[in-house]
Order: structure tokens, then C-alpha cells, then sequence
């Protein structure tokens, strides 16, 4: 069935309609209905009117999970403004640099943040979310007509080659996603998620949204702890848990996993990285419950996920076949050509959720070809039109000639297991071009040394994939998406 595109305040109009008396978000012990939302959605509104917020006034917003957040998002696209998602984690040369591109008019806080905003800006209106809950009397918004192509959501790309670059998306843009979102679940209003990643990422966003599209209930957390999320699953009869790497990992090396009662979830969604079989193979013998692989980006949020409706087909291998209303195909990396099924080259996607382009405009250089979005990634579509992802084009190693996976030598290293998380990169080398090295955390207590892991990886992989170096760490470096920072590990080699 099409829907026809509809600005995204629209998609909490018709949850208030629908399900106004239902929960849609809890945090700790509270709860707020739908109703009780756009309550204090209107309050936000009214507040950031009174601060001088207009139709095209540019909102930035860096905050935890929260209720008061996800109102800020919605208040500002209200108010027919852009939100700007800022990272907490960023220093004050990120944020910065995100000011700079992005120009908001305002930017609202919670003090979560790594930068000191208040003190960082001081040329534009600084709000502190806390000011945005209490009532402003007489402040009843007038109706504003929004145009489905208007400039509705800034997220930023990774970034994991330099600066991050602003990713821009209008409503018909993200409504799109939010759809695509909500089939590729197959969400309904009697689903129950929880949300500990980054609200700022585009997976968070896009999981909001979905949540109000389809009159969900999401509980909010703070921060990420894997035992208050795993009490969550059980009291709260959570249906659908999302996990990038690191939430994975940490369920799989959870000492009383089986302890706690899973059973309400349909599924684990392993989205944002790479599925490691051997990870996903023990969270579900452990605990009964089977991952769901998805695939997106900032740039187009749902490009490939499992069928939810046939759970017989899912693998681990594949991050799945593209929803309805979206076309992949893999080109030549060298030559563009767009290749049959099952050759391996750059996965490019079109759809109607891709986004308009990026800031600075010099970042859009050959990024969208003829409505193509390249994504770089490299992988293949077969004959039924199930993806496979090798790795980025970026990342990829070039050892002799050949093109070596990081990904694919993590996957027999995250099988050892004594290893706790591991991340594979380049270093320049004077015979074979680049060098492979692993680096590796290893398990409290763990005595496995560089040979056995170097032997490990020579006993499954060709030999060209040979890793000529394991670093032992005590952490990898990754976004809060869970993407490797490979840059920071090739910058840190031999220091």
C-alpha cells in the first residue's frame, strides 16, 4: 500500500487519534500516554516560539534519551524549524565544526554533553531543555503549513575518514524512512521497544519515529547497562530489542544471561555493523532468541533488512533483501558497470528516503549518480535479491595486489573464544603495500597470545589475509553507533 508523504509531525497527530490514552514513552518509573506527550510536546513548542523560533529557524539539539527530547524533535518540526542532531559526545572542536556547517539559529541542552555549549556559544539563543517543560500561558501555536519537502532532520555521517560531513533530510525524505521502518519491523501498536543507543544517530531517530508512527510504546534509557536493559525485556514485556555490535557482544559475554526471561522478544535486531556469526550464535543459544540483520545509513536509513514475516529464511549472512520502494545493485568498483547477480562490487541504492545531500556542498561530489546513492560498501545482490556485505571500500586492505575484509578476518578472530572485540586494519608496508593488523581485546584473565590468533587466522583464511600483527588493547575505538574508528588506530600504530 503507498502512503502518500506527510510532514512528521502529522505521524503524532494520528497516534494521539488512535491510541491517545495508550503509553508511548516510559523512562525509570514514569510513564506518559500519547495524550500526556503531545501535552508536552505543545509546552516545548510554546517555549521555543517564545525564544524566537519560526518557520525555517534551525534548532540544534544535544541531549540524552529522554521524553523531553523526543518532544524537542517534535516541537521543532512543529514549528515547521530543522532539528540538528548534535553528539554529546563531541569536544568543543566537533561541535564546533557541526555549528559551522549547519548554522542553527539555537541549540538546546541537557549539560549531558562532553562540550561546555554555554560557554562554547554565546552569539545565539542557548536553551537548557529543563526551561521547556513548564507551561507558557497564552502561547497557543497557530496551524503552520509545512511542505513535505521542506528541511526537516540534519544527522551527521559517521565520519570515520575525517570531519563528519551533515547528512540532510526533508519530511517526505524521513517519512519515507519511517515507513520503510515500520514495514521492514513489523511494527504495530502492540509492540514494546526500548532505546539505550544515542538518540542522535540516525538509527535512534529512525526508531522514534517508527515507534509513533506505528502507536508503539518505547522505554527510554539514559545510558546503556545491560542489566537494567535485560530487567527491562523481562518487566516490561519488551517484544522488539535493537542492538548494534557492542550491545551484542556484551550479551554474549554476560555470565547470567540465561537468567533473565527473554521471552516476549520477537527478535534482536543487529543493525549499524557487520552480524559476527559466532556473537549471534551464542546471545541465541543462551538465550533462545534469534537476530533479525538489518542494513542503512544516514544517507538512506533502510536500505536491506530480513523479512520479519518469514523468520524460516533469516541468516546471519546477509543483512537481508531491500524493502519495498527501495533498489540495490552492485557495480564494478573501477568501471561503474553494473554487475549481475552475485558479483561482489560497490552496493548502490535508490529510494524515495535517500537523503537530499550533504553539507558542505563539496562533500556531494559523485556521491549520487543518476539517483544512485553510493553507499561504500562493498558486497552483492543475488537472483533473489539478498545482500551481502564484504566491507567498505574505504577500509578495505590491499595486501599484494588483493583486497583484504577487515570484516572478514574479525569474524574468525571474535570465534576465538578468549577474544572479547577485535578490530582489523591497514598499515603502509614496504614489500606488500599494506600490512595487516589485528588489534584485540582479550577476556579478563585471557593468556592467549599474537601467535595462536595469527595461527588462527592462517588455519581459515587465505594466506594473502595473513595478519602480520595483533595489538592487545583494553578497548576498541568506536563511535556510539559501534562503527571502528579504524583512523585512530592506524594513527596510533607504532606510538
Amino acid at each position: 500500500m503507498i502512503i502518500e508523504p506527510r510532514p512528521l509531525g502529522s505521524l503524532l497527530d494520528d497516534a494521539v487519534v488512535a491510541h491517545g490514552d495508550r503509553v508511548a514513552l516510559r523512562m525509570g518509573s514514569d510513564t506518559w500516554t500519547y495524550d500526556e506527550f503531545a501535552d508536552l510536546v505543545d509546552r516545548c513548542a510554546a517555549h521555543l516560539a517564545a525564544r524566537g523560533v519560526t518557520q525555517g529557524s534551525r534548532v540544534g539539539l544535544s541531549a540524552g534519551n529522554s521524553p523531553e527530547f523526543v518532544a524537542v524533535v517534535f516541537a521543532t518540526l512543529r514549528l515547521g524549524a530543522t532539528i540538528v542532531m548534535v553528539s554529546t559526545a563531541w569536544r568543543d572542536r566537533e561541535v564546533a565544526h557541526a555549528l559551522a556547517l549547519t548554522e542553527p539559529t539555537h541549540l538546546v541542552h541537557d549539560g549531558s554533553g562532553a562540550a561546555a555549549l554555554d560557554q562554547l556559544v554565546t552569539d545565539r539563543p542557548v536553551i537548557a531543555i529543563a526551561e521547556l517543560q513548564s507551561s507558557v500561558a497564552g502561547a497557543e501555536q497557530r496551524p503552520i503549513r509545512i511542505d513535505v519537502d521542506d528541511l526537516a532532520v540534519m544527522v551527521f555521517s559517521s565520519g570515520t575518514t575525517g570531519l563528519p560531513k551533515a547528512v540532510r533530510h526533508t519530511h517526505r525524505t524521513m517519512f519515507a524512512g519511517t515507513r520503510h521502518w515500520v514495514e521492514a519491523l513489523g511494527l504495530t501498536a502492540d509492540d514494546r521497544l526500548q532505546i539505550a543507543t544515542p538518540p542522535f544517530h540516525i538509527l535512534g531517530l529512525l526508531n522514534l519515529f517508527a515507534v509513533i508512527a506505528a502507536g508503539a510504546s518505547v522505554r527510554l534509557h539514559r545510558r546503556f547497562d545491560l542489566d537494567t536493559v535485560l530487567t527491562a525485556v523481562e518487566q516490561d514485556r519488551i517484544t522488539i530489542e535493537m542492538a548494534v555490535a557492542p550491545i551484542a557482544l556484551a550479551m554474549a559475554s554476560h555470565p547470567d544471561l540465561e537468567r533473565f526471561d527473554l521471552s516476549s522478544l520477537r527478535y534482536i535486531m543487529w543493525g549499524a555493523t557487520p552480524v559476527t556469526a559466532s556473537v549471534a550464535d551464542t546471545v541465541t543459544r543462551r538465550s533462545g532468541v534469534r537476530f533479525l540483520p538489518a542494513y542503512g545509513a544516514s544517507e538512506l536509513p533502510v536500505i536491506a533488512v530480513n523479512p520479519e514475516d518469514r523468520p524460516d529464511a533469516w541468516r546471519l549472512d546477509s543483512v537481508g533483501v531491500a524493502p519495498h520502494g527501495v533498489e540495490l545493485r552492485a557495480v564494478d568498483i573501477e568501471t561503474g558497470a553494473v554487475l549481475a547477480p552475485g558479483g561482489t562490487g560497490e552496493l548502490q541504492v535508490r529510494s524515495p528516503s535517500l537523503m537530499i545531500g550533504y553539507l558542505p556542498e563539496t562533500a556531494n561530489d559523485d556521491v549520487i549518480v543518476d539517483g544512485w546513492y553510493r553507499t561504500g560498501d562493498v558486497g552483492a545482490v543475488d537472483a533473489g535479491g539478498w545482500v551481502t556485505i564484504t566491507d567498505r571500500v574505504k577500509e578495505m586492505i590491499k595486501v599484494n595486489g588483493f583486497q583484504v575484509a577487515p570484516a572478514e578476518i574479525e569474524g574468525v578472530l571474535l570465534g576465538h573464544p578468549d577474544v572479547v572485540d577485535c578490530a582489523v586494519f591497514g598499515v603502509p608496508h614496504a614489500a606488500t603495500g599494506e600490512a595487516v593488523v589485528a588489534a584485540v581485546v582479550r577476556a579478563p584473565g585471557s593468556r592467549v597470545d599474537a601467535d595462536a590468533l595469527r595461527e588462527i587466522v592462517a588455519a581459515n583464511l587465505a594466506a594473502y589475509k595473513r595478519v602480520s600483527e595483533v595489538q592487545f588493547l583494553d578497548q576498541i575505538p568506536r563511535l556510539p553507533s559501534g562503527k571502528v574508528l579504524r583512523r585512530e588506530l592506524q594513527a596510533s600504530h607504532g606510538s
